[in-house]
C-alpha cells in the first residue's frame, strides 16, 4: 500500500493516544481503504475532509470559517499516457487544473482542512461537490458554486470567502450580496468605483486616504526576512457601473450587464519598510460587517485574514514539490488522480493537526518522525511540514512492513543479510 504514495501517502492506523489527531489518521485510513473502489466517489471520499473542518470550528474561540479560493495548474506535460489532459493556458502545458477551498482558522490564519477540490480534464469537470462530471464553466462561474457549497456544509460559523484579483468581478459581486455571501477580494487598481459623490478609480481613493492621513499602524511584519510594518485605512465606495462579463474560454462577446448598486467596505493595506518606503499595497473590497457589529470585524483584521490566504499556496506546494509530489503521480486518468489527491490532502491535514498539538506525545512523535525522514533542520526549528509529512511516509512503510512480518523475522533478516552493517539484538 505505502509504495503507491511516497512521501506521505496513506495513513495506516497507529498513533491512538494522541489527543487531536486520531480522528485524521482515522479517516486517512478509511479513505486508502476505498481508494481503489470504482463504486465510492469523490463526494464520499471528501466527507472526512468536511467533517475534520467542523470539529475544528466547533472551538469557542472560532467566530468565522475562512475559506480561502484558488487555482493551481497539475503539468502532466511528460505524462503521454494520461489521454484525458487539457491545455493549462500557459507555456503549451497539459495536465489538470487543481481548485480548492482550503479551511482556515479566523484567530491564527492555521490551515484546518480542505472543504472542496475539483480538477478539470478534457471531458469535463471532477469535483468532490457532486458525483457526476459536470461541462467545463468560467473559473468565476465555479467559484460561485465552490462557495454555495461551501456555505451548505454546515460549519457552524458563518463562512467568509477570500480570493486573489483574478475574482474582482463586479457581476459576481452583485450575485453575491443577493445570496449574502460574506467574502474578501483584492480589487483591481483601476476599478470605477463611487466614493464621496463623485467618480474615481480604486486607486485615486486609496491615494486620497494616504493624503488625508487615514492610515493607522497595524503591525510588525517580516517581508524577505526583513522586519516591516503593517498601515491600514478604509472607506465605504459604492460599485454601480454595468458588469462586462468576460469567459475566456467561452467567449459570449463584450456586453454591459446593468444592476443594482452595491456598497462594500474598501480596505488598503500597506506595509512600508524601516524607512517608510511602501513596500506592497493590497486594495481589498469586503462586505464583512464593520467592527461595530456584533459580529463585526476592523481593517486590521479583513487585512490580516487576506495576508492569511497565502497558507493555500502552501498548501499547493505541499502537494507538489515539498511533500507529494503529485506531479509526478503515474495513475493515467485524472479520476484516480482525484482520488489519490484526497488521500494525499487527508494527510497534510494530519500534520497541520500534529504541527499545532501541544500535548507532550505529539512533541515526542514529531520528533519521531524527523528522525525518520532524515532531514536536517535549520537552527532553531524543531520541524517542518515537508520533513514531517516525509517522516510519515517512511512510518506508514513501516507500518505496512509490520503487517506482513514480525519484529524477529525483521531482526533475522537483517543479521542474515546486513552482518557488520546494523547491530540488532536478538
Amino acid at each position: 500500500m505505502a509504495e503507491h504514495l511516497n512521501s506521505a501517502d496513506s495513513v495506516a492506523a497507529g498513533i491512538r493516544a494522541l489527543p487531536g489527531v486520531r480522528q485524521a489518521f482515522a479517516s486517512t485510513q478509511a479513505a486508502w481503504r476505498f481508494y481503489g473502489n470504482e463504486r465510492i466517489t469523490l463526494e464520499q471520499l471528501a466527507e472526512p475532509l468536511i467533517e475534520s473542518g467542523r470539529a475544528a470550528l466547533a472551538e469557542p474561540q472560532m467566530h468565522y470559517a475562512l475559506s480561502a479560493h484558488d487555482w493551481s495548474h497539475l503539468d502532466y506535460s511528460e505524462h503521454g499516457s494520461k489521454k484525458d489532459r487539457t491545455p493549462l493556458g500557459c507555456k503549451n502545458l497539459v495536465g489538470y487544473e487543481l481548485a480548492t477551498a482550503l479551511l482556515i482558522s479566523d484567530q491564527t490564519g492555521a490551515p484546518l482542512s480542505v472543504l472542496c477540490q475539483s480538477l478539470l480534464a478534457t471531458d469535463g469537470l471532477h469535483s468532490t461537490r457532486h458525483e457526476e462530471i459536470l461541462s467545463e464553466i468560467s473559473q468565476l462561474d465555479e467559484l460561485t458554486q465552490a462557495i454555495t457549497f461551501v456555505d451548505g456544509c454546515n460549519l457552524g460559523k458563518p463562512t467568509v470567502h477570500i480570493v486573489d484579483r483574478e475574482s474582482d468581478s463586479v457581476g459576481h459581486y452583485r450575485q453575491w450580496e443577493q445570496e449574502s455571501r460574506l467574502f474578501v477580494v483584492r480589487a483591481k487598481h483601476h476599478r470605477i468605483v463611487k466614493h464621496a459623490g463623485r467618480e474615481k478609480s480604486v486607486q485615486a481613493v486609496a491615494t486620497e486616504l494616504e493624503d488625508t492621513q487615514q492610515f493607522r499602524y497595524s503591525r510588525e511584519v517580516e517581508v524577505k526576512g526583513r522586519a516591516a510594518k503593517q498601515y491600514v485605512a478604509e472607506t465605504r465606495v459604492i460599485l454601480d457601473r454595468p458588469a462586462k462579463p468576460q469567459r475566456t474560454k467561452h467567449p459570449t462577446g463584450q456586453r454591459r450587464v446593468p444592476g443594482e448598486p452595491i456598497e462594500l467596505r474598501l480596505v488598503v493595506s500597506q506595509i512600508k519598510d524601516q524607512q517608510g518606503e511602501v513596500l506592497s499595497e493590497w486594495l481589498l473590497w469586503t462586505n464583512v460587517p464593520v467592527a461595530a457589529h456584533p459580529r463585526g470585524v476592523s481593517g486590521e483584521q479583513v487585512a490580516e485574514w487576506y495576508y492569511w490566504r497565502w497558507k493555500i499556496e502552501t498548501f499547493f506546494k505541499l502537494l507538489k514539490s515539498a511533500g507529494h509530489q503529485v506531479e509526478q503521480w503515474q495513475q493515467e486518468t485524472v479520476a484516480a488522480i482525484a482520488k489519490r489527491l484526497l488521500v494525499a490532502t487527508m494527510a497534510c491535514v494530519v500534520v497541520w493537526q500534529l504541527a499545532r498539538n501541544p500535548a507532550p506525545e505529539a512533541e515526542e512523535f514529531r520528533r519521531f518522525l524527523i528522525g525518520l525522514s532524515g532531514r536536517q533542520m535549520k537552527w532553531g526549528r524543531s520541524f517542518t511540514e515537508p520533513a514531517l509529512l516525509a517522516g510519515l511516509g517512511i512510518f506508514l512503510a513501516l507500518l505496512d512492513t509490520l503487517k506482513q512480518y514480525e519484529i524477529k523475522e525483521i531482526k533475522r533478516l537483517a543479521r542474515r543479510f546486513l552482518p557488520g552493517h546494523l547491530h540488532v539484538n536478538k
